[in-house]
């Protein structure tokens, strides 16, 4: 694993770590909850979307695949249609 590799894993790490923070926060203060101007839901959306640059950052510098990460939702859907109450 490279330097380059560490760095963008390293990062993509945080940005878990802040998509589980501001999920807290919306089980903690609600969906539209407010805090400094922003809403939990936006906090969220900006989190994600920084959770997703690092996926793709990912997928550019050859960390992880594409496909395989396409094969991984498709499983993952499957096993929530099973075991989950989402899709009822």
């Amino acid at each position: 694993t490279s330097e380059k590799q560490k760095e963008i894993m390293l990062i993509c790490q945080e940005e878990c770590a802040e998509v589980t923070q501001a999920i807290s926060k919306v089980f903690r203060f609600g969906i539209d909850g407010e805090h400094n101007g922003a809403t939990n839901r936006e906090r969220l959306e900006e989190e994600i979307g920084d959770l997703l640059c690092m996926i793709d950052i990912m997928v550019e510098n050859g960390i992880i695949s594409d496909e395989n990460l396409n094969k991984a939702r498709i499983r993952k859907r499957g096993k929530l249609k099973t075991w989950s109450s989402i899709f009822k």
